[in-house]
């Protein structure tokens, strides 16, 4: 590979410097850059739900839902990311001036085609790795599933949720999220793009 062919590398600094004029968002892995693409309106209005769903309980409470505009950072000896969640609720906040949380203690992702694979794998690998973290919440767009991850002591437990029926608890908030609530609006589709029970079987305990 030519010099030419290969990619750059960027440090944190460098990254948030282009990101703050840059008019695509992008991650940043590593010292490698990501361009993010665009969502679709279905994707967008299953983010947008959870968002307003949880906004209204948390009302007044010191723990704060951010939009997909607000980036996560993990800051690791050997890792070095920052992403940007469809959604994720803090309970301890970074100044009001940053443009990225450290402590959320709920993520959630809403897959898309172009994106299955990071949330199912490099994303669900490094969230998993933040300490404030207690709960993973994976949506599918096309029909009413969710998977999710809670902390459990020093362990992760995954669970399924499915049907509009359903109800994801969230203890640690004191409140929760129905399936019913995060899918309004949506039209399904006959097929579900879901992934073969196995892959969430090799969750172990988190942390790096």
């Amino acid at each position: 590979m030519s010099s030419a062919d290969k990619p750059n590398y960027y440090s944190v600094e460098e990254y948030l410097q282009r990101e703050a004029t840059s008019l695509v968002k992008s991650e940043y892995v590593d010292g490698w850059i990501r361009a993010m693409t665009g969502a679709s309106i279905r994707h967008n209005r299953v983010a947008g739900n959870c968002f307003l769903s949880l906004g209204s309980q948390l009302k007044g409470n010191p723990c704060t839902p951010f939009n997909s505009d607000t980036k996560l950072r993990i800051d690791r000896s050997h890792r070095k990311r920052l992403y940007y969640p469809d959604m994720q609720v803090v309970c301890e906040s970074n100044d009001q001036l940053s443009v990225y949380q450290d402590h959320p203690v709920l993520i959630i992702e809403v897959l898309s085609p172009s994106t299955r694979a990071y949330d199912l794998h490099e994303k669900l690998d490094v969230y998993l790795s933040v300490p404030s973290l207690q709960c993973y919440i994976v949506l599918e767009q096309h029909q009413p599933i969710a998977y999710v991850m809670r902390r459990s002591n020093q362990e992760w437990i995954k669970e399924t949720i499915q049907g509009l029926d359903a109800t994801i608890r969230l203890p640690f908030l004191a409140c929760s999220l129905s399936l019913k609530d995060i899918y309004e609006g949506i039209e399904f589709t006959e097929t579900c793009v879901q992934e073969p029970d196995p892959e969430y079987e090799c969750i172990q305990e988190g942390g790096s």
